[in-house]
């Protein structure tokens, strides 16, 4: 059936509105960090009356955003990591083989994401004061819990999405690799994990975006010396006035890592999401 002619002038328009309320924010966001503050705080201009740079340098002195910054880098990219290794080993036990309870613990994965996150944030809260207390480990206020956070967070998912994956995996693969010599877990990681890379690169994505942009964990189970950026971006707002044109040059530089990374890796997540999702 031939499709009437005003139907792609709608499409055409359609997406251009949707595009221009997705890049308007991103627009005064960036004309606000080249506005000096008294601009910001004043009437609005689409168009900044004066142009500076100042705000991108004035950033790093009033908060200590490179050690915010590190401080997600290295709870991100542990988190990720730790649950892809996590997520690839439950997956491959999942989509292999047929034990008992195996359906039961598909069923408890899924159903973990029913809950919203803001429900553990006390059993969590508490579970590591009282370790801390009888371990002697410092598990409050540190690296360690925010990591051991962020991985219960990404985790289910991240089984769920592999399991998908690796069904669409022939089994004759591992089969071929075990007849020639490797075991279950050589099988895993010569044949099969090479062949469900797509998939664990946007698990790898889900999970470090997940850890990078949270903001309620992170505002409870860090300190000063912790703390991440996306906690630490609420430092520009004093008792005595808010650094407007600041927090948008901070935000701009800190998107700009995980937007550019987003970009060089979104054919590996757009086939992985559709690959697992589908099956």
């Amino acid at each position: 059936m031939r499709e009437p002619r005003w139907l792609p002038w709608a499409r055409v328009i359609f997406l251009g509105l949707l595009g221009l309320f997705t890049l308007t924010p991103l627009y005064v966001m960036a004309t606000s960090a080249l506005k000096p503050l008294r601009d910001v705080q004043g009437d609005f201009h689409w168009i900044p009356v004066t142009i500076t740079l100042r705000s991108f340098s004035d950033m790093w002195r009033t908060v200590p955003l490179a050690h915010y910054f590190v401080n997600s880098l290295v709870v991100s990219s542990i988190s990720a990591v730790a649950s892809v290794v996590v997520a690839v080993f439950a997956a491959y036990a999942v989509s292999r083989y047929r034990f008992r309870g195996r359906q039961i613990f598909s069923v408890a994965v899924l159903s973990t994401q029913m809950f919203p996150g803001i429900l553990f944030l006390l059993p969590l809260f508490m579970i590591f004061v009282n370790l801390g207390n009888a371990l002697g480990v410092e598990l409050y206020g540190s690296r360690l819990a925010l990591i051991i956070t962020y991985l219960t967070f990404s985790l289910p998912f991240s089984i769920w999405m592999l399991v998908g994956y690796f069904d669409s995996v022939p089994a004759a693969l591992d089969e071929a690799a075990q007849v020639d010599g490797s075991g279950p877990i050589g099988a895993l990681l010569r044949v099969v994990v090479p062949a469900a890379m797509p998939g664990i690169i946007a698990v790898t994505i889900y999970a470090f975006m997940t850890a990078w942009g949270e903001v309620l964990f992170a505002s409870v189970m860090t300190d000063e010396s912790t703390r991440t950026l996306a906690v630490g971006l609420q430092a520009y707002a004093t008792q005595n006035d808010v650094y407007w044109n600041q927090v948008m040059a901070a935000s701009l530089v800190v998107s700009v890592p995980v937007v550019a990374g987003f970009l060089l890796l979104q054919r590996y997540l757009v086939q992985g999401l559709t690959a697992g999702a589908v099956k």
